[in-house]
């Protein structure tokens, strides 16, 4: 099988988690990637192989026609990046957070539709292994037929003290939304794919170390369509009492109707029924890359869905429908009430 040309635009601190796990997926190669600053595309060139470097996407669009493009850059550049591809008939794969504003995700999305490319979004918790274990368990009605709540507390101790965020991301210091837009909308998504849609939404939001501009701290009930109740207890400012903080983000509590699963934060997932005591159950996790190979995962998701033409998980219009309950949890913390998903407009 001839393999699929990809190109990449962007060089920052995630995207070289995405170069390694491409270079790992058979079917493709990254024949060219695209970043302005010359000292960080001479590491991608150097740790990673692809040799043809461009400043400008455009000409690398144009020169290089590509199958599909791996969009690595900032929020507020996915628009004006996506539309260029799409004029190209070049599919998408996008990094989250997809846009600025939900208003620019949802034309962003159109265009794609309209240009008729395939588009997904590099939404990759959901594709944790213990996430896609965590489904299978709750699918095969091990803990019943009826899912009573799920609750996931997340410490992440990288955002106390002056130097908050700087080692690794110090764009975070500047965002006006940072714990819902950047980290909580991950778990918005993996919440939807274990619980299924999310009717109401209540939420409280605070800023913990005042470095920083937006929230570091958040506590989100969620109300499901099937009568759950989800909690996520989040900040970014306390320290875990566990070794690596970004392996799974946090624990993770699932309650049934017959019994209940528990992820712990080194990947161990445990069942237990009522009545019995608390068993492991035996599944694969890896700690390559980023929180379990969550890039790899993704990826190979993305590729298989172009190899094979099925539908992509996180599609544009799936993943709107995310970034709805996202906007629903900053309105709800800003007017102290809760907000029904019935009553948005976007």
């Amino acid at each position: 099988m001839k393999k699929l040309r990809g190109v990449c635009i962007g060089a920052g601190y995630f995207s070289h988690f995405q170069y390694e796990a491409w270079g790992r997926i058979p079917e493709v190669e990254i024949v060219a990637f695209a970043n302005r600053d010359a000292k960080r595309a001479s590491v991608i060139q150097s740790e990673f192989g692809v040799s043809s470097w461009y400043e400008d996407y455009i000409e690398m669009f144009d020169k290089e026609k590509p199958d599909f493009v791996d969009v690595i850059t900032p929020p507020g550049s996915h628009t004006e990046i996506c539309r260029e591809a799409g004029r190209r008939g070049i599919q998408i794969i996008c990094q989250k957070p997809l846009a600025p504003t939900i208003e620019e995700g949802r034309t962003l999305v159109d265009q794609a539709n309209a240009d008729g490319v395939r588009f997904m979004v590099h939404e990759n918790f959901r594709f944790q292994s213990w996430h896609r274990e965590l489904k299978r368990q709750i699918d095969d009605g091990q803990i019943g037929g009826r899912l009573h709540t799920l609750y996931f507390r997340a410490r992440m101790g990288d955002g106390w003290g002056e130097d908050a965020y700087l080692s690794r991301q110090p764009y975070f210091r500047e965002y006006p939304r940072l714990l819902i837009y950047e980290t909580g909308v991950h778990f918005i998504d993996t919440f939807r794919f274990l619980a299924g849609d999310v009717s109401r939404v209540t939420a409280w939001l605070r800023r913990l170390n005042p470095v920083i501009a937006g929230e570091d701290c958040g506590q989100v009930v969620f109300e499901f369509a099937n009568g759950a109740l989800g909690t996520w207890d989040a900040n970014r400012f306390n320290e875990p009492n566990y070794e690596n903080s970004r392996y799974t983000f946090g624990e993770f509590l699932i309650e049934g109707d017959e019994g209940s699963l528990r992820l712990y934060p080194d990947g161990k997932i445990t069942l237990q029924r009522l009545g019995q005591p608390e068993t492991a159950i035996d599944y694969e996790h890896n700690a390559v890359g980023f929180a379990g190979d969550c890039c790899y995962l993704t990826q190979r998701h993305f590729i298989d869905g172009l190899i094979h033409g099925s539908e992509f998980e996180t599609n544009g219009e799936d993943y709107i429908r995310t970034l709805r309950v996202q906007e629903a949890v900053y309105e709800s913390a800003k007017r102290r009430l809760p907000v029904d998903l019935s009553e948005t407009s976007v």
